[in-house]
């Protein structure tokens, strides 16, 4: 069996210039296969808000159900490095429960890694979690927990200031401790200048290609998910048709009569 991959495994495919590979999961059926296929990283996203339980956003998502979510998807992996997203709330309000809250997600959810979203200021939180020997990423560009702020999901970075801002957000990222960071919404030539300037990794979702890695929320990269189609994503297969042709079959069989057939039953 393939030893489970570490944080210095994650930071040396950077040192070597070897891409990162990162999606999301939320249970164990998807968190399995994907790691089968050799996923470097996986995401327990606080995307499990809009992609399974149906929220228009990600901000109503509790501890709770992280926790939930993200030991279900530890129990699929046999190789690849597990960060779960700190959801909203669960490191805003103090540092106390910003340590709390991520000891809880490692404790309970069996994550190797928490990420937080935000730049220069929830550095506090990142060295206040860091400093218990979390590995913490860090996310910066558009950030969905800051949607109301933002006036919705907008790019970021466009302009000048904007620019010099996520600049300064993600050093400041990496001085507070951050083994990784995610720039979400970012304009490519800005994410590849960016990820030129640190040590740490990148990984990109609307952030162009040279970021060092990437990562896609799964069920969009399947046609699982029709509420939102981002520009960024692409699709690779289309999984929805081939369920809902399972479901039609079955249906239309049970109408009929015609299953459960003498194969399916019990004499």
């Amino acid at each position: 069996m393939q030893n489970r991959k570490t944080i210095l495994d994650i930071q040396r495919m950077k040192a070597q210039g070897e891409k990162i590979a990162m999606l999301t999961a939320y249970d164990y059926p998807f968190a399995r296969l994907m790691d089968l296929e050799g996923i470097d990283m996986v995401l327990v996203g606080d995307s499990v808000g809009p992609v399974v339980a149906g929220y228009d956003h990600t901000l109503p998502v509790t501890m709770e159900e992280m926790i939930y979510h993200c030991r279900a998807v530890a129990r699929g992996l046999g190789q690849a490095f597990l960060v779960a997203d700190m959801p909203f709330l669960s490191y805003q309000v103090d540092l106390r429960e910003a340590r709390l809250n991520a000891g809880r997600l490692v404790k309970e959810g069996c994550a190797q890694a928490v990420k937080l979203e935000g730049g220069e200021h929830v550095t506090d939180a990142i060295r206040t979690i860091v400093d218990m020997d979390i590995p913490v990423v860090g996310h910066i560009g558009l950030t969905p927990q800051s949607i109301h702020r933002m006036g919705g999901y907008r790019v970021q970075g466009k302009h000048d200031q904007q620019a010099r801002q996520l600049l300064c957000d993600a050093r400041a990222v990496q001085a507070a401790g951050a083994c990784a960071i995610v720039l979400e919404g970012i304009p490519a030539g800005l994410a590849g200048q960016i990820t030129a300037s640190l040590d740490i990794p990148t990984i990109g979702i609307g952030a162009g290609v040279d970021c060092d890695g990437q990562v896609l929320v799964i069920h969009d990269i399947l046609g699982l998910c029709d509420k939102y189609s981002p520009r960024f994503v692409k699709r690779y297969a289309d999984v929805a048709s081939v369920i809902r042709k399972g479901v039609k079959d079955y249906i239309g069989e049970v109408k009929k009569g015609t299953f459960p057939g003498p194969e399916h039953s019990f004499s």
